[in-house]
């Protein structure tokens, strides 16, 4: 009898519901309508004799707006019929603990797996320059996640550091001659003072006025480089970069190589693998600095920022000291990456140092979670391998990309690994001395 009476009240509350769920339904459909009508409906393109040329795909803006209509009829149906439920009923407690179990050896594994991927593709050129650019975007990830996640300073401008890393590298080297390993340094440094000089002007701004600020830096930073053709190349960018060498053997095939040095068959991987085992490096020693940071007194004070910077001038610590510190410090491995960017490029121009890449790295820290170093590493790997994985499916990659970002962060708000633990707690409760209360023991 309970059972007859729990159907009849979800059967009368479908029924009463049905109007709602048809409007929010034709809402839904509405806007699909609006935002795909120019993504697949109309498609352009400039024809050969320069005029623009247009087709219309209305069949497939009829199937994607039907099924949203459908869609969103099922989830508010599911939504009156199944009524909420907590992640503990969707998720059995031992699944819970064997994901945690699973998380402790999760950094291990993909440290190991890193570090045996030119051994395991070895033959494979294309998952071994993948893999560097995956790398490249993980060092670039946690510089940013020193500013955004950790001092909670909205970053857009990020690009910048990292586009006067590569000019820096690739002038010093092309001009002077000098190595990489000499202008490697030299280039993090440079970045680090730009930071600086971005830092004193934003002092007073937070939020949405800092972004803005930052954007327009970036933007600057992208126009000079443009326009300052007798330094820089201009448009045309600077050529004949330098490639880095093994403790001054160049991996070449001339006798003075190294393969020659080891009595081995040349092989063009053997600088490929040399790279990715460098950037490797550079990303660990970010990691390594970014952890040790955090739990020095510089660190807590980021956290602190982050979290109410009122709060945080109220207890004593210096906000224009912390700020600059930040700042400096995601720039300085910003630097690194941009020099590092040059030296495999070999070839460097203001197109690689758009608004974009600032937009694709902060998307990286904050789907990965804000202040996690392996949220970060984790995020970057899904969002440039997802580039690739998705590569095949043309103009639908990038809607396709859209929705599993979107979905994503409706399922994990904070990030894949979104927490905000505090670098310093006590490991166990300690009992207050009965002469330092009132009440007594304490």
């Amino acid at each position: 009898m309970t059972a007859l009476s729990q159907e009849t009240v979800s059967a009368t509350r479908t029924a009463a519901g049905i109007p709602f769920i048809l409007k929010k339904a034709f809402l839904s459909a509405l806007v699909a309508l609006v935002l795909f009508s120019l993504m697949i409906g109309i498609r352009t393109e400039a024809g050969p004799d320069g005029q623009l040329t247009y087709w219309t795909r209305f069949g497939e803006l009829a199937s994607i707006v039907g099924i949203v209509f459908g869609g969103s009829i099922l989830i508010e149906l599911a939504r009156q019929w199944i009524g909420p439920i907590g992640a503990e009923k969707l998720v059995p407690p031992a699944v819970h603990r064997g994901m945690s179990i699973l998380g402790n050896y999760l950094a291990p594994a993909l440290l190991i797996f890193t570090l045996l991927v030119p051994v395991i593709f070895y033959n494979q050129r294309y998952i071994l320059d993948l893999a560097i650019l995956v790398l490249t975007y993980v060092m670039l990830g946690w510089g940013l996640n020193v500013v955004v996640g950790l001092a909670g300073l909205l970053d857009l401008g990020y690009v910048a550091f990292y586009a006067v890393g590569a000019y820096s590298y690739a002038l010093l080297a092309t001009n002077f001659g000098w190595s990489f390993w000499i202008c490697l340094p030299l280039a993090g440094i440079l970045a680090a003072m730009w930071g600086v000089m971005l830092g004193f002007p934003v002092l007073r701004l937070r939020g949405d006025y800092l972004a803005i600020v930052t954007l327009a830096f970036g933007e600057i930073i992208r126009l000079v480089i443009i326009n300052w053709q007798s330094l820089t190349g201009g448009p045309n960018g600077v050529t004949g970069i330098p490639r880095p060498t093994l403790f001054g053997i160049p991996l070449d095939n001339s006798d003075d190589g190294l393969a020659a040095k080891l009595g081995i068959e040349y092989s063009p991987t053997h600088r490929i693998v040399f790279l990715f085992y460098l950037i490797l490096a550079l990303a660990l020693l970010t990691n390594w600095v970014t952890i040790r940071l955090r739990r020095l007194p510089i660190g807590r004070a980021w956290e602190a920022l982050r979290e109410d910077e009122v709060a945080c001038r109220a207890l004593g610590i210096n906000t224009t000291t912390t700020k600059l510190t930040a700042f400096a410090t995601g720039a300085l491995f910003g630097g690194f990456a941009g020099a590092f960017f040059a030296t495999r490029q070999g070839f460097i121009s203001p197109e690689s140092f758009t608004f974009q890449e600032s937009a694709l790295v902060l998307a990286i820290v904050v789907l990965g979670g804000m202040g996690s170093q392996l949220g970060v590493a984790l995020a970057a790997l899904a969002m440039i391998g997802g580039f690739e994985l998705f590569r095949g499916l043309e103009i639908y990659r990038m809607l396709v990309f859209g929705w599993a970002m979107v979905l994503i962060m409706i399922w994990r708000p904070r990030g894949l690994i979104g927490h905000r633990a505090p670098t310093v707690y006590l490991k166990k409760a300690q009992a207050i001395s009965s002469d330092l209360v009132k009440e007594g023991h304490g």
